[in-house]
């Protein structure tokens, strides 16, 4: 554990340093929220619910009118009469409530959201019971280094990108030191898990090149959905959303890329084992036929996952007068195009650097019979 501190606290050196030239350009960037207090409410009762239609549409909504009590804020216990469309409650249903001064003293509520806190921890609790029942330490030690990789992203890349920072060499530099975070902490130090470390990193440095390319030729903004219209209008245009963008594609496939370069690593380590006169070329030649079956599961795997998050949107063009390139050059679709084919490619040359570099640099004493990256000496 101390080793892996000290690479951590290397990695984390050299990322500042390398941000050190930017940082007077640097600003902090406010995101103006017109609201004035988010707060959670309880439902007291149901006044009403009736179907009404949606303006200018054939559509029809439920709209409700429900009295609740606020818990929070300064206006804490007071009962209030909220009308509701964003989703059916029930009485004693706990959501959250957005409260905005209004015209005349008094204020404006409405339903922000349901208060789902509890729910997901029981979620998260039964993920994290589930990888250490069937993980024991390897799935302990894979779990503090996916919370660990969380709290990286969430209090250190965010702020960077916040305060104006490059997004791409900061999405690099820190997706450097969540795989670092990731390989080291799950797989232990040994010469197989810097090899897989190595590759991934290489990994993310083409992606990092192919991604602002293929942003470059195709044009993409970064204004493809709504929530970065928002985000533009409330930080006053002072954020590179296409810089955001492309970090966001460097950090999309940091998970797959250190899958696959342990895999190969793991595989020439097999294969060295097994036949130790083995030559490097031949060693490569055949640790690669796996590779390529791999990585065509997990290019597969990749596009299923966008195309699932996309399910809704897909299903709302498919009933668009539209043409199918009219509809796939829109920038939303467009975008998901490239996040996959630069995720891909990020994956094809993932395949040959890592087992290249576990080709030429592992050694036969460095198998490990239980199948982890790291060794044990007896």
């Amino acid at each position: 554990m101390k080793t892996f501190t000290i690479i951590i606290a290397t990695v984390m050196s050299i990322a500042g340093y390398l941000l050190l030239p930017f940082q007077s350009n640097a600003q902090e960037i406010t995101v103006i929220d017109t609201l004035t207090e988010v707060v959670r409410a309880k439902v007291v009762t149901v006044l009403d619910e009736r179907e009404t239609t949606i303006p200018g549409t054939l559509a029809s909504t439920t709209v409700q009118t429900i009295r609740a009590q606020l818990l929070e804020g300064e206006r804490a216990g007071d009962i209030v009469e909220i009308t509701n469309d964003y989703y059916q409650l029930r009485e004693g249903q706990y959501f959250f409530a957005n409260r905005m001064p209004g015209e005349g003293g008094e204020d404006l509520i409405s339903v922000r959201d349901l208060d789902r806190r509890t729910s997901i921890v029981v979620v998260v609790a039964l993920f994290a019971g589930v990888i250490v029942m069937f993980g024991g330490k390897q799935g302990l030690r894979s779990l503090l280094s996916l919370v660990l990789s969380f709290l990286v992203i969430l209090f250190v890349l965010l702020p960077l990108l916040r305060n104006g920072y490059p997004p791409v060499l900061t999405s690099v530099l820190v997706g450097s030191v969540v795989l670092a975070s990731a390989v080291f902490l799950t797989h232990g130090i040994s010469r197989r898990s810097l090899i897989a470390f190595a590759g991934t990193v290489g990994g993310v440095l083409a992606t990092g090149i192919f991604a602002w390319l293929s942003v470059w030729f195709v044009g993409l903004s970064g204004f493809a959905t709504d929530d970065t219209v928002y985000l533009n209008f409330s930080s006053r245009g002072l954020l590179d959303l296409k810089g955001i963008l492309l970090g966001s594609i460097i950090i999309g496939v940091l998970g797959v890329l250190d899958d696959i370069a342990i895999t190969q690593v793991a595989v020439v380590s097999e294969l060295k084992h097994v036949a130790k006169d083995i030559s490097t070329s031949e060693l490569f030649k055949k640790a690669m036929r796996v590779g390529k079956e791999h990585v065509s599961a997990l290019v597969n795997t990749l596009v299923l996952a966008y195309t699932g998050v996309s399910l809704p949107l897909l299903l709302l063009f498919t009933g668009s007068e539209a043409s199918f390139m009219t509809i796939i050059n829109q920038e939303l679709f467009a975008t998901e195009i490239v996040r996959t084919i630069v995720g891909s490619i990020g994956l094809l040359l993932t395949v040959p650097l890592s087992t290249l570099l576990a080709a030429v640099w592992l050694r036969p004493e460095d198998y490990d019979p239980h199948g982890h990256l790291h060794s044990h000496h007896h």
